[in-house]
């Protein structure tokens, strides 16, 4: 009976803190002809992004507007067709750190015309494989809210169609540090799965990891971060027949969720409400970890965990 009460107050909340909000996606590109490439950042030589379309991609760290890059690109091209002029074209504003955009990697792929400060290079389609840098900047004021898909580069036909192109995710610094909270978070849950963690509670973990991540997808970059936040608990249930000891500190986490969605949606309005009411869960909350001290010290000391941030909340 409570975890079939406790499953519909979670569906209710999901339900009604997405419902606010509407989530985009944009394309990237099909590896047809680009068929991998790396993206570092140019002014430390660190690696960001490593996309290979024929086998495993690594994403190190988010890029953020005014980034300076160098991206390496490698075509692939399987059939030699001498008459065909294919161009590749940048979208990026010239690099600040490079006085040229591209640099030639694979030596022995002839191009058309070279110049290495126009924004674009040219070659005819013979079977191989061109590698080659490309410099450039994201444009500082790309973003200010949700992340975008920036076009780096376009791979064109003779007739100006596109057949490929590469485009970036870029996000805000407040994204960036919703990313490193939600890496930590998934790493965390994988750990929960794998050590016998009480069923309820990794459902409810995992839920709002999912929900955090389409609110970070519709921009609300701040409620995503602060529904994971709600997730530092410091001694998870292990045992399932004490699941239904743990419900009503799942009850609570739950609510804080809801707190934080309702202030970022509604603003001020109803705030000295949802603090009155947690003041009375605190209060519920210290009578309930009274009694668990009593039966397992791990369950007391995460209901105790959660009390004191509430507390931390309401300036109790």
């Amino acid at each position: 009976m409570r975890t079939r009460a406790f499953a519909i107050c979670l569906l209710l909340v999901v339900t009604i803190v997405s419902s606010t909000f509407i989530a985009s996606t944009q394309g990237q590109g099909t590896g047809e002809w680009i068929t991998k490439y790396r993206v570092e950042d140019a002014k430390t030589g660190l690696l960001m992004l490593d996309v290979d379309f024929g086998g495993e991609s690594r994403t190190i760290s988010p890029i953020f507007p005014g980034a300076e890059l160098k991206v390496t690109i490698t075509v692939k091209i399987d059939v030699t067709n001498p008459d065909t002029l294919l161009n590749m074209r940048t979208s990026m504003p010239k690099s600040l750190l490079k006085d040229v955009y591209w640099e030639l990697v694979s030596q022995d792929y002839e191009l058309v015309g070279y110049n290495p400060s126009d924004n674009r290079v040219q070659f005819y389609q013979t079977k191989g494989e061109l590698v080659i840098s490309l410099y450039g900047r994201i444009p500082p004021d790309v973003t200010t809210g949700e992340p975008i898909e920036y076009l780096v580069v376009t791979l064109y036909g003779p007739s100006g169609n596109t057949l490929d192109n590469i485009r970036l995710t870029v996000v805000t610094a407040e994204m960036g540090e919703y990313q490193t909270i939600l890496s930590q978070k998934e790493e965390k849950l994988r750990s929960l799965k794998e050590s016998g963690v009480a069923p309820g509670y990794v459902e409810l973990y995992e839920n709002i990891v999912e929900e955090s991540k389409a609110q970070a997808a519709a921009g609300n970059v701040d409620s995503a971060i602060a529904l994971l936040n709600t997730l530092t608990v410091s001694n998870e249930p292990a045992a399932p027949l004490l699941e239904g000891l743990f419900f009503p500190a799942v009850g609570i986490l739950i609510a804080v969720a809801v707190v934080f969605a309702i202030l970022f949606v509604r603003g001020r309005g109803k705030m000295q409400f949802v603090l009155l009411t947690i003041e009375d869960q605190i209060k519920d909350l210290e009578g309930l970890t009274l009694r668990a001290s009593k039966v397992d010290r791990a369950i007391s000391s995460s209901l105790e965990s959660v009390k004191e941030r509430l507390k931390g909340i309401t300036g109790m």
